[in-house]
């Protein structure tokens, strides 16, 4: 899966803290890649683009000590809007994310 999370900020300190966010991001169990991009027409927007090998291990490093203490801070500051995206792979025939309601009731 990938996670897209765009910031906007003209702070200069802003490029140390997302570093910083994405090096704890990227020592997380099931991260597979994290870099960092800042747009080239506009200098105050970034993107912070992390893999993983399932959602599952996303969810489990964002509930962890060290995302907690060293990367939620600045993620918070994200844009908001939808950030995490399932992979599609070309030519692979495997059934997408579909829009279903959740039936909280049953276990």
């Amino acid at each position: 899966m990938l996670v897209v999370n765009r910031f906007r900020s003209a702070d200069s300190a802003v490029r140390a803290d997302l570093e910083s966010a994405l090096a704890v991001l990227g020592a997380q169990t099931g991260c597979e890649d994290a870099r960092l991009g800042r747009n080239v027409d506009d200098p105050e927007l970034w993107v912070m683009v992390t893999r993983w090998r399932d959602v599952g291990s996303y969810r489990r490093a964002l509930s962890s000590y060290d995302v907690k203490m060293g990367a939620v801070r600045t993620l918070s500051l994200a844009i908001e809007e939808p950030s995490a995206f399932e992979a599609v792979e070309p030519g692979l025939d495997t059934d997408l994310n579909t829009a279903v309601p959740r039936d909280l009731g049953a276990r």
